[in-house]
């Protein structure tokens, strides 16, 4: 991979990873309302669906048959799936409606299994910015959506789990030490998709790129349901209908 490409990929993760610190910061700094962090993930919620539907999943059917698509989104969908049931909530924005007080006051009891469920979830989002990239000559809009819908994902993934920290008694210091090494795991994805994408088919970094869609697609079902059942639909719906059009949006204009 080209010294230009492998700048253009770490700095993208990097960029993730600061806002999900910028998010961990503020919720160390100040106490945001759920409902105001609802608002967010919802948000979040729609922009994931938005480039899951409009950039990855035409721009994988364009490299493989449909059966291989059906077997990469699955997959994708499965692993978050099985993480969340068997391990831990694979996303703690997603999952921020499943978090009551009693749940976080035993957080060192789930604090190993959110820790592994989320370095997961978060080296799939450095891998995918890498594969979005690696796909750059097939379409800018992909590798611009998948940046704005990961870069606007990371910044309520960091005010939850720096919430959840606190809550759990957490100093401010050592609950922002835990979001990074948490969030570094972003990097280390970009890192791996630098030093592996280019030197595979294009067509496995159409699968990369499915996979990374169908955990997407299960995220933002889990968020948007349990903001659902939660907090007042009419929000709820409101912003993730902004973030769903947004990102659709983007994908009809620089297509």
């Amino acid at each position: 991979m080209h010294d230009e490409a492998t700048h253009a990929i770490l700095g993208r993760a990097l960029l993730a990873f600061a806002l999900a610190l910028i998010g961990g910061g503020v919720s160390a700094s100040i106490k945001l309302s759920h409902q105001r962090l609802c608002v967010l993930i919802s948000f979040a919620a729609g922009t994931l669906l938005g480039v899951t539907v409009a950039a990855i999943l035409p721009e994988s059917a364009t490299a493989m048959p449909w059966w291989e698509l059906a077997i990469a989104f699955g997959t994708g969908y499965a692993a978050f799936a099985l993480l969340t049931k068997y391990v831990f909530h694979v996303c703690p924005a997603c999952a921020a409606s499943h978090f009551d007080e009693a749940t976080t006051h035993r957080f060192s009891e789930i604090a190993s299994g959110l820790i592994i469920a989320l370095a997961i979830h978060s080296t799939l989002d450095g891998l995918a910015l890498a594969a979005g990239h690696e796909s750059h000559d097939h379409g800018a809009h992909l590798d611009l959506s998948l940046l704005l819908a990961i870069c606007v994902h990371k910044v309520p993934e960091g005010l939850a789990l720096g919430a959840l920290l606190l809550g759990a008694g957490f100093s401010k210091l050592r609950a922002m030490c835990w979001v990074a090494a948490v969030e570094s795991t972003t990097v280390l994805g970009g890192i791996l998709g630098v030093l592996f994408l280019d030197k595979v088919p294009p067509v496995w970094v159409a699968a990369v790129l499915a996979h990374v869609g169908g955990g997407f697609l299960f995220l933002a079902g889990h968020a948007i349901f349990g903001e659902l059942m939660k907090h007042d639909r009419k929000s709820v719906l409101l912003s993730f209908g902004t973030g769903l059009l947004l990102l659709v949006s983007l994908n009809l204009l620089f297509h």
